[in-house]
C-alpha cells in the first residue's frame, strides 16, 4: 500500500513536471513572439503619419502649380519620402512594412506620382487648364488615403497580436503558479506526512512516550555531559505475573498506568521514554541530588496513592539512578550503564525480600 502511494506520487510529481516544463516553453515563445511582434510595430506610427503627410503634401504641390508657383524642393520631398516608404532609406527613419496589402498599395501609389510628376511637367509648359492634374490630383488623393488605411491597419493587427499573446502568456503565468501551489502544497502535505511517520517511528505506539528507538537516540551521544543530568532507570515488577494470571491485556493496562504515573510526576522538561518491555527511563536535565531524591519521593507516594484506591492491579517497581555531578567524565550512555547497574541491584534486593517475605507466609500457613 505504500509503495503503491509512493508511485502514485512520483507519477504524479512526473506529470507535474512535465506539465510545467511544457509551459515554460510556451511562455518562451509567446515572450520570443511577442519581441517580434512589437519590432514590427516600432516605427509603424512614423510611417502612417508620414504616408498622410505624403497624402497632403501632394494636394498642396498640386495647387502650387495651378497657380504656377512651381516647387522642386517639395517634390524632391516627396520622392525622398516615398523612397523611405518603400525601401527603408532616405532622411526620415522611415521602416519597410511587411505586409502585403500595405505593399501593393504603395506600390500603385508610387507608380501614379511618377505619372502625377509628367503630369505636373505638362502644367508647367502648357498650363493646368489643358492638363488633367485636377482629376490626376484626386485619384492619387484616394490611393495615398488607401495606402495609409493599409498602414492602419497593418498596426490594428499586430496590436491585436500583441494583446492575444499577452493574454496566453498571463493564462501560461497563471497555470505555472497554479502549478507551484500545488507542488508547494504537496510539499507541505508530504513535509506533515513525513514529520507523523517520524513521529510514528520514535514513538511507542502503546504508551504515547519516546519509544526505545529514541533512547538510543538519546544515548547515542558521545559528549561528555557539562550541565548536571540525571538518569534514572525503571522496572516494573510483576509484569509476568499478571500476564500470566490476567492476561496481556491487563499487563499492558499496568504499563499504560505506569507510563501515566511516570509522565505525571517527572517534570514536562524533562525525558520519559520506554526502553523495553517492562522497563522505563527517564533523563531530569539541570537537577541536582535533591530534586531527584524529591522526585522518586513524589513517584513514591503517587505510586502508594493510586495502590491504596483497590486497584487489582498494583504499580510496583524497582528503580536505580545516577547524576552526572557526580563524576564529570560521564556520557549519556555511561550514566544510563551506572543507573541501570544500581535498578538491577534494586531489582534483585526485591526479589529477595519477596522471596524471604513469601517464605514467611509459608511457614506460618503450611497449607
Amino acid at each position: 500500500m505504500i509503495n503503491q502511494e509512493v508511485q502514485s506520487d512520483k507519477k504524479s510529481k512526473n506529470i507535474i513536471g512535465i506539465v510545467q516544463s511544457c509551459l515554460i516553453l510556451i511562455l518562451v515563445v509567446l515572450i520570443i513572439c511577442m519581441m517580434i511582434q512589437i519590432s514590427r510595430l516600432q516605427g509603424t506610427a512614423r510611417v502612417i503619419n508620414y504616408a498622410g503627410l505624403v497624402r497632403g503634401t501632394t494636394q498642396r504641390e498640386v495647387k502650387l502649380e495651378i497657380t504656377g508657383n512651381q516647387d522642386e524642393e517639395l517634390i524632391n520631398y516627396l520622392d525622398d519620402i516615398l523612397s523611405g516608404l518603400r525601401y527603408q532609406d532616405g532622411h526620415y527613419d522611415l521602416v519597410r512594412l511587411y505586409d502585403k496589402e500595405y505593399q501593393e498599395k504603395l506600390q500603385i501609389q508610387s507608380d501614379y506620382w511618377d505619372k502625377l510628376k509628367i503630369e505636373i511637367e505638362a502644367v508647367r509648359n502648357v498650363g493646368y487648364e489643358n492638363t488633367d492634374i485636377v482629376n490626376m490630383s484626386e485619384i492619387y488623393f484616394k490611393m495615398a488615403d488607401e495606402t495609409v488605411f493599409a498602414a492602419e491597419n497593418y498596426s490594428q493587427r499586430i496590436a491585436e497580436r500583441i494583446r492575444t499573446i499577452e493574454l496566453l502568456s498571463a493564462l501560461d503565468m497563471l497555470c505555472l503558479v497554479i502549478l507551484v501551489i500545488i507542488q508547494t502544497m504537496a510539499a507541505m502535505k508530504m513535509a506533515v506526512k513525513n514529520k507523523l511517520l517520524a513521529q510514528e517511528a520514535y514513538t511507542d505506539a502503546h504508551t504515547g512516550l519516546p519509544n526505545k528507538r529514541a533512547c538510543k537516540e538519546l544515548l547515542i551521544n558521545k559528549e561528555i555531559i557539562k550541565e548536571p543530568t540525571a538518569c534514572i532507570m525503571f522496572d516494573l515488577n510483576n509484569l509476568k505475573t499478571v500476564n500470566d494470571t490476567m492476561g496481556h491485556s491487563a499487563g499492558d493496562q499496568l504499563i499504560m498506568n505506569f507510563a501515566r504515573l511516570l509522565r505525571s510526576v517527572i517534570p514536562e522538561k524533562d525525558f520519559v521514554g520506554r526502553y523495553g518491555g517492562d522497563e522505563f527511563m527517564a533523563v531530569i536535565y539541570h537537577t541536582s541530588r535533591t530534586e531527584v531524591e524529591e522526585i522518586l519521593k513524589c513517584l513514591c507516594e503517587e505510586k502508594d496513592r493510586i495502590n491504596s484506591n483497590e486497584n487489582q492491579m498494583p504499580v510496583d517497581y524497582a528503580c536505580g539512578w545516577a547524576l552526572s555531578a557526580d563524576d564529570r567524565t560521564y556520557t549519556m550512555q555511561m550514566l544510563m550503564d551506572k543507573a541501570d547497574s544500581d535498578m538491577y541491584a534494586n531489582k534483585q534486593l526485591y526479589k529477595r525480600d519477596n522471596f524471604i517475605d513469601r517464605k514467611e507466609k509459608s511457614l506460618y500457613n503450611p497449607y
